[in-house]
């Protein structure tokens, strides 16, 4: 696939073949010269030739294989005639990050201190691949009240703050959510609330390293030094089965709509169909199973909190500074169309002043989480003022340039520790881990840069780990 240069850290794949619009992606020097994959831009364009699609598909800094749309796409969709595709949003649906701030300063605690709330933590949160839910008592008429009304259900029940919701996209709860459209067999997987899962989740305790804007970083309040804690995980094995199940449904229907398909991961079908309504209520679903998870999370290490300091969690802190989500489809507002876009590793960022910006973040753009890797720094962004050429898209992370298995083979214990640089971590063995190893991912600095030089993106803030959960699997 041949990259023409298309102004200052951006590229295109110029229309051909039966591709319907150009695709873009977004890279500095240094990463166009040292890392981009054949098969990722494959899969833009693939993405580029379903029918529908508007305008030009979008590769972020961190983008990388996925299955249909790449890791770090982005591909929105004429809301009136497009499609719909489970495989462009991803199989953890709404994997995503919160971010919450305290009111300790993290040079103050040892590694000890360390050590006993990451203790606390991992005996509240099951971590690791297939782990269920502490929070077996739930009942059926429960459990499909937090499916369909998120958080809204959580607050009633105890599980949050009042003001939780006003820092969580959408309130953390997504009208249309329809349990009814999940199968029995994604129902049954759906006993993992407060649970972060296995590979690139985590829980980590880090500080507020830097500050690049104080006027917006006041506003989100973020301390220099202050300890913070991000909880990156998303709808676990519900989110997972919904979309085994619709890309089976959707590749089976497709023909039937005259459709033809790229590749059976960008599997579609009209947004207006039976099974893309049907679809879009699962969908739905997981997303408020996801906010609902990490919002447990949060209930769980607010306990954990006050437990270690002997204190109420109020008065620790640990407010949300803002939680967003990675894979979706949403219908928004873009360049005066009606669009649904399909986030997949890319999650929305609105500048400074825009409408659908909630309340308390009016004026300066809600916050974008976006983590390194376990060994890495984290930012704090923006949407700048040129979010608008990425659908108001960012990157959600750095992005993997060794697969899991080519990690494994290539890093041992010793190497991993060396790449940790002294960070706690707590969960599996080093061997575990190997795949997670931080030289498994591009550097971060340059993905952020990226996009914050050409004012997509506008950094307020970075955050440094100083101890990390991560689960095995």
């Amino acid at each position: 696939m041949k990259l023409v240069p298309y102004g200052k850290n951006c590229y295109m794949i110029p229309r051909s073949g039966r591709m319907k619009v150009d695709a873009l992606v977004y890279l500095n020097d240094f990463l166009y010269r040292s890392f981009v994959e054949e098969e990722s831009l494959k899969q833009l364009v693939d993405a580029a030739s379903l029918p529908g699609v508007y305008r030009y598909v979008v590769g972020m800094p961190d983008i990388h294989a996925g299955f249909g749309l790449p890791i770090g796409g982005v591909m929105a969709m004429d809301a009136s005639k497009g499609l719909i595709s489970a495989g462009a949003v991803g199989m953890d649906i709404n994997c995503g990050v919160r971010l919450l701030r305290t009111e300790i300063e993290a040079a103050k605690l040892s590694g000890e201190d360390f050590r006993e709330l990451m203790r606390g933590i991992t005996s509240r949160v099951p971590t690791g691949v297939g782990k269920s839910s502490r929070y077996h008592h739930f009942t059926k008429k429960q459990f499909k009240e937090i499916i369909e009304t998120g958080m809204k259900a959580l607050v009633e029940m105890g599980f949050a703050r009042s003001e939780d919701s006003l820092y969580v996209e959408e309130g953390g709860s997504f009208a249309g959510a329809d349990l009814g459209k999940v199968s029995k067999e994604g129902r049954e997987r759906g006993n993992q609330l407060s649970t972060i899962g296995g590979g690139n989740h985590f829980i980590e305790l880090g500080e507020v390293a830097e500050i690049f804007d104080r006027e917006a970083a006041s506003t989100f309040g973020l301390v220099e030094g202050m300890l913070t804690l991000l909880i990156h995980t998303g709808s676990r094995g519900f989110g997972h089965q919904i979309c085994t199940d619709y890309s089976q449904i959707m590749e089976k229907a497709a023909a039937r709509y005259g459709i033809e398909l790229p590749s059976k991961g960008l599997a579609a079908v009209p947004i207006d169909s039976p099974e893309g309504r049907d679809y879009l209520g699962a969908m739905l679903a997981a997303m408020n199973f996801s906010y609902s998870n990490r919002q447990l999370i949060t209930y769980d290490v607010r306990k954990a909190f006050a437990e270690k300091f002997g204190r109420d969690d109020q008065e620790l802190g640990l407010g949300i500074v803002y939680d967003v989500s990675h894979n979706i489809a949403k219908f928004e507002r873009i360049e005066g169309k009606d669009l649904l876009v399909h986030r997949k590793g890319a999650t929305r960022a609105l500048p400074p002043g825009h409408e659908k910006n909630p309340p308390p973040y009016r004026e300066t753009g809600h916050p974008v989480i976006i983590p390194g890797s376990m060994g890495t720094s984290s930012y704090v962004v923006t949407g700048g003022s040129q979010a608008e050429k990425s659908f108001y898209s960012l990157n959600h992370g750095a992005g993997r340039v060794l697969s899991r298995r080519a990690a494994r083979k290539q890093f041992d214990a010793g190497m991993l520790k060396k790449q940790m640089k002294g960070i706690l971590f707590h969960g599996a063995k080093e061997r575990k881990l190997l795949d997670e190893a931080p030289l498994a991912y591009k550097d971060i600095d340059n993905v952020v840069e990226t996009l914050h030089e050409i004012d997509i993106s506008r950094k307020v803030a970075r955050l440094f780990p100083l101890a990390v959960i991560k689960g095995e699997g």
